[in-house]
């Protein structure tokens, strides 16, 4: 993943809103426009509302939602993603700014609009630096649980204006469910009446037809009452007018050199910055699959950014996308981003014009309201098949809930964020490194732990990367599997699921070949990516290992089978046909007590040069050769005047041989007549050698084979 800065790249990044002006197609409009009206509609209560949970003045909300809107959707990526004022920054933003200032407070004020500057500054340079990929390493687990937590937040603290009761706000849970019990007994039932009116209007609305703007007929509704009964001179809160005009710029008036208040705000605009992009491609990424866009998170993170810095510079507080907006987007059939251009422009012409009716407004209503979005916004379906799937997906969606509900939002985020690195970490470092074997059928190899190993070669799939994290974990199963079969000395390591591999890997590769080399035996490889084998090469591992120990997918067990391991093992002392090769070898056992020793002797046992056997053949005191291979062998081609005498035979013949005569053995490749040789020089033969390469160096030789039909016997 690249993560440096491209400064190439950064003029395309800041030019699309030209790039998708000069390509849009008019006749999207029409359904543009009809999806950015229907959109419109649904943004402008809820921009009303979500400044409310924040602590805010409404117009900043309305400010946020008109700027972010059309600014997020320019410099976005995504056809359906809407961006403005959402549930679950709302609340966390009052959670940051609680400890800070009074809600409402010129310095509250004044420390979203700074905000709001900090979360667009992260987003931006995050969008410059590459990092979209980023966001798929926290986990879906930690969005379904902090949103869970924010909706059971807002409906507590929509009590509030429910209920019409007074208390001290408290940024924990538990203080303000006490407050709230505290002072139930002086609601203002006409109040909570209005709310509740709302509420039930909007979810009789949605059971007729979910395409009715519910929230904004029964916030008219509301108006309308308090108007015609004048609710308000008697005791039912109301907004009361909101200023008119086009959003101002607030740039000069924040606080943009106070250090300190940078520093108090710095972990929650990294928490918020960080949520908020997750959700906005979670969701971009979701309505992507639908529609078949594929998105660009580098950009995506550009336009996050951008909106939120405008929302803070045109006097709005801090934005992220909207799933039920943007969901509504594309369901009202919206084409491209000029729908939630031109809801924004919607919301803005109504500011204009329609501005002093929000006097009418009551916060009961907007309470109602708030209750049933936030309550929308726990999912339980998706809880509960969390908490049925894997134990870490539901350990990290309770502990972010629970810590949602009971931390600073900020801190309950970035617990949930890392508690997804965790797991992913925990995961990555803990690849499968498996054992396998080939099924009946010989085509696949599968992990058998219930069926006997071959007792010379070990097969073994690496399932994950290695990177420094999983080397430690790889090295300690292979180390345990050749503790658990000490006899295999060769191992063959399937890594076709690594997809990726740094220097403490190689490091792992290369004690591992030390170690079965330093038993006698040997490691190879097969069914590696090309970068993967690029990178070894780079690294020297490829020549360390040897160009002949890189298998082909194809004969890898072919050629170990034929070429490396020791078939007088297979045919004498194993009896596992683990492999398709094994299938025909004849099994035979050892009449002889006596017995054969299962490693190659590496010193003692003498060696003759097919070129020299054959001069001596020539000679006046020919040697007598021995062939200690199958009788089926034999018949295929052997040494001429060789004597057949199979390994099992020449074990329990050893005493007849002739200790007057310069004896030579020999075999396929020299590894069974070593061991034979070594055998009898054990019991007192000096005269003994081995021909060097067995059959196959005197065949590559060009030397005369005889071939015969009959077994020759022992002279």
């Amino acid at each position: 993943m690249r993560t440096s800065l491209n400064l190439r790249a950064i003029p395309g990044f800041f030019l699309q809103p030209a790039s998708f002006l000069r390509q849009y197609q008019w006749q999207n409009f029409q359904p543009d426009l009809i999806a950015g009206i229907t959109v419109g509609v649904v943004l402008l209560p809820q921009a009303i509302a979500f400044s409310l949970v924040a602590g805010l003045p409404p117009e900043m909300g309305l400010h946020a939602a008109v700027v972010a809107a059309i600014v997020g959707a320019l410099w976005g990526s995504s056809d359906h993603l809407h961006t403005g004022p959402t549930n679950s920054a709302s609340i966390l933003i009052l959670s940051v700014l609680m400890p800070i200032a009074e809600p409402g407070t010129p310095l509250f004020i004044q420390a979203a609009g700074l905000l709001a500057l900090m979360i667009g500054l992260f987003r931006l340079v995050m969008g410059l630096l590459r990092l979209g990929l980023l966001v798929t390493f926290v986990s879906d687990s930690v969005i379904v649980g902090f949103t869970a937590g924010a909706g059971v937040l807002i409906i507590v603290n929509a009590l509030r204006d429910l209920l019409r009761i007074s208390y001290p706000r408290s940024p924990g849970l538990p203080e303000t469910l006490y407050n709230i019990a505290l002072n139930v007994p002086e609601t203002h039932l006409l109040s909570l009446a209005v709310g509740v009116g709302t509420l039930l209007v909007i979810v009789l609305m949605s059971w007729i037809n979910r395409r009715l703007p519910g929230p904004l007929v029964a916030m008219v509704g509301a108006s309308a009452a308090v108007w015609a009964f004048n609710l308000d001179a008697v005791g039912v809160q109301v907004l009361g007018e909101l200023p008119g005009g086009f959003p101002p710029i607030a740039l000069m008036e924040l606080p943009l050199f106070d250090l300190n208040l940078i520093g108090e705000l710095s972990t929650g605009a990294l928490a918020l910055a960080t949520i908020g992009l997750v959700e906005a491609t979670s969701i971009a990424r979701s309505i992507g699959a639908q529609s078949g866009q594929r998105l660009d998170s580098n950009q995506e993170f550009i336009g996050q950014g951008v909106a939120c810095l405008a929302s803070g510079i045109f006097s709005g507080y801090p934005t992220s996308g909207s799933f039920n907006r943007s969901a509504l987007n594309f369901k009202s059939g919206a084409r491209t981003p000029m729908a939630s251009v031109l809801s924004g422009v919607f919301v803005l012409a109504v500011v204009l014009l329609l501005a002093p009716l929000a006097a009418y407004i009551p916060r009961a209503a907007l309470s109602g309201t708030l209750i049933l979005v936030a309550y929308r916004m726990v999912d339980w379906a998706e809880m509960r098949r969390i908490w049925s799937g894997t134990r870490g997906d539901a350990l990290i969606m309770v502990v972010t809930l629970l810590a949602t509900l009971l931390l600073p939002l900020q801190f309950a985020i970035l617990v949930g964020i890392l508690m997804s690195l965790a797991s992913y970490i925990q995961q990555t470092s803990v690849p499968q490194v498996e054992t396998v074997l080939p099924d009946p059928s010989f085509r696949h190899f599968l992990h058998q732990p219930q069926q006997p190993a071959c007792p010379q070669l070990g097969i073994v799939d690496i399932k994950g990367d290695l990177y420094f994290g999983a080397t430690s974990h790889v090295e300690d199963t292979l180390y345990q599997n050749m503790q658990s079969h000490p006899g295999q000395r060769f191992l063959l390591l399937r890594m076709h699921n690594v997809l990726h591999c740094d220097i403490s890997g190689i490091h792992a590769l290369e004690s591992i070949v030390r170690t079965y080399r330093e038993c006698g035996g040997d490691v190879f490889v097969s069914r590696l990516h090309a970068s993967v084998l690029e990178f070894m090469k780079s690294t020297g591992f490829y020549t360390y290992l040897g160009e002949d120990n890189f298998l082909s997918r194809e004969d890898a067990v072919s050629h170990l089978f034929y070429k490396v391991i020791d078939p007088a093992i297979c045919i004498y002392e194993c009896p596992v046909r683990a492999f398709r090769e094994c299938q025909n070898l004849p099994k035979r056992t050892f009449d002889s007590e006596i017995e054969l020793r299962t490693d190659i002797p590496t010193d003692g046992v003498r060696n003759i040069a097919p070129e020299t056997l054959w001069q001596q053949l020539r000679g006046a005191s020919p040697p007598l050769v021995i062939d200690v291979r199958e009788p089926r062998e034999f018949r295929q081609g052997h040494i001429p005047q060789a004597q057949l005498l199979p390994l099992p035979r020449f074990l329990s013949q050893m005493a007849e041989l002739p200790t007057d005569r310069d004896l030579v053995l020999v075999c396929r490749g020299g590894r069974r007549s070593t061991r034979a040789a070594a055998l009898i020089q054990s019991q007192g033969y000096t005269n003994v050698h081995v021909v060097q390469g067995g059959m196959v160096a005197w065949e590559s030789a060009g030397l005369l084979a005889a071939v015969e039909e009959n077994e020759g016997n022992m002279r």
